[in-house]
């Protein structure tokens, strides 16, 4: 099975938005529609319905892993040629951001990116986590934590994997999901980003 056909399944794969996919599933309103319009478990969560959120959650994250799984399993030399799975842990990210299902309105990718780490290596996910965890228990804020492990990401991944397409694909990851909490960037310079719980 030639190469670029994992990579489009990967697009493919990352463009099925779990927030509109469950929320249907609880009768719930279309995600875009309300909060952030965000189509992810946080907005989803604002909801009342923490199930559904959960379940958003655990299926953004799954998705960007099954994508790299699936390439690193079956695809051609996969694991001698890193270029490939970068090309598709960037096609699922792409995917979730601009989901051809949803009319190219997706989400901001945290989740997805998390999935993508750890199929790549365990170490990844856990040391980016880390910093998520860390910064989300000192302040209490779910974007600041996101950007924050967004910055720290590619630093974990050049240090795990040295200069290789691997670790590279995460600049412009880390980059996207500076760009898509720009709204959250605003308000947190402003002082009226919501805490966790809020």
């Amino acid at each position: 099975m030639p190469s670029w056909l994992f990579v489009v399944a990967a697009y493919l794969i990352g463009s099925v938005s779990f927030a509109v996919v469950v929320s249907r599933m609880f009768a719930l309103p279309d995600p875009h529609s309300y909060g952030s319009g965000n189509p992810g478990a946080t907005n989803v969560l604002r909801t009342g319905n923490k199930l559904a959120a959960a379940l958003t959650l655990i299926g953004d994250g799954a998705k960007g892993w099954l994508a790299v799984f699936l390439a690193m399993q079956f695809g051609p030399r996969a694991a001698t040629e890193p270029l490939v799975l970068a090309a598709v842990a960037l096609a699922a990210f792409l995917g979730h951001l601009f989901p051809v299902y949803h009319r190219f309105q997706g989400g901001k990718g945290v989740a997805t990116a998390a999935g993508i780490m750890l199929a790549l290596d365990w170490r990844l996910a856990a040391l980016t986590f880390g910093v998520w965890f860390v910064v989300a228990v000192v302040l209490k804020i779910s974007s600041a934590s996101a950007l924050a492990a967004s910055i720290a990401a590619p630093i974990f991944a050049f240090w795990l994997f040295g200069n290789m397409p691997l670790a590279w694909v995460f600049v412009p990851l880390s980059l996207l999901l500076v760009w898509r909490h720009k709204s959250n960037i605003e308000k947190l310079l402003a002082g009226s980003e919501r805490t966790i719980g809020r």
